[in-house]
């Protein structure tokens, strides 16, 4: 059952604890309120003010699951908060650790993604499920967030959809198709046979002859290159240094994509800013 003055209680506590830069936003000179408005904490959470005031005034219908998991986002909740919170509104809280889809990231890799606005980033699950994307992330690999269901992985869409392997240079395809297969392969035998990962791979197996091949080959810790080589339609080729850090607690991977000052990549990332945010084609 709903606790409607405790949740509305811990929903205003944990707003008046923010501040602006904690979430990427300006402060502002005419400021007043203590902590975040309830407008900010709406956009945050991707839901209408008067949907996100109500629940601070005790009001409004029980929010649904998938409505709790975008608040405790956008307020930037730790784990022990965001299964608090879903009690309070009359839900169990998701499971933990690495078996299931984790969408809740932590605030600490929150705090530095929103800190890399001029660098391409992402944040993906241990699958490469992305969860979160820089603007400039974005206008790298396009938008890897729109996907639903096993495409979600972009191991899996390595193997069913062509155009996965555009952004990347040719010479790197032979490489890549051993690590997603190499990779998978030792998610299956962390999770077990009842994982995602082994629904994954069970799919690839019926449906995909370059997958079988790889997988047969039995190979273990093939690691992805520190220097990956894209190609981007508009800036053409780029050479990046990504940089991983790694949240155990929710299998969670930031991945942070740089140059080498002066040379040409870094120039041609200067220049993919200023085009902006564009999809791939």
């Amino acid at each position: 059952m709903i606790d409607r003055a405790g949740l509305a209680e811990f929903l205003r506590s944990r707003r008046e604890a923010l501040q602006p830069e904690d979430v990427g936003l300006p402060r502002g000179p005419r400021r007043r309120t203590s902590g975040l408005r309830r407008e900010e904490v709406a956009a945050l959470c991707h839901m209408s003010t008067d949907y996100y005031s109500r629940l601070e005034r005790e009001r409004g219908p029980q929010p649904s699951g998938q409505m709790l998991a975008s608040i405790a986002q956008g307020l930037h909740l730790s784990l022990d908060e965001r299964d608090h919170l879903f009690r309070l509104a009359g839900h169990q809280p998701p499971t933990r650790g690495g078996g299931g889809i984790n969408e809740h990231i932590s605030p600490g890799l929150l705090r530095v993604l929103d800190r890399l606005v001029d660098t391409p980033a992402e944040i993906v699950t241990e699958l490469g499920e992305t969860l979160r994307q820089t603007p400039l992330g974005v206008a790298l690999t396009g938008d890897t967030t729109r996907f639903t269901g096993p495409a979600r992985s972009v191991g899996y869409r390595w193997f069913t959809d062509p155009t996965a392997r555009d952004r990347y240079a040719p010479q790197e395809h032979p490489f890549l198709t051993r690590m997603y297969a190499s990779g998978l392969r030792q998610i299956v035998t962390l999770r077990g046979p009842d994982s995602r990962a082994a629904h994954l791979a069970e799919l690839l197996l019926d449906s995909n002859e370059e997958f079988r091949q790889a997988w047969d080959a039995y190979e273990i810790g093939v690691r992805p290159h520190d220097v990956k080589h894209f190609v981007h339609p508009q800036v053409g080729a780029l050479e990046l240094t990504c940089q991983r850090l790694v949240d155990p607690g929710q299998a969670h991977s930031l991945l942070v994509y740089t140059a080498i000052p002066g040379s040409e990549s870094h120039d041609k990332l200067h220049l993919l800013s200023v085009i902006g945010a564009q999809p791939l084609h």
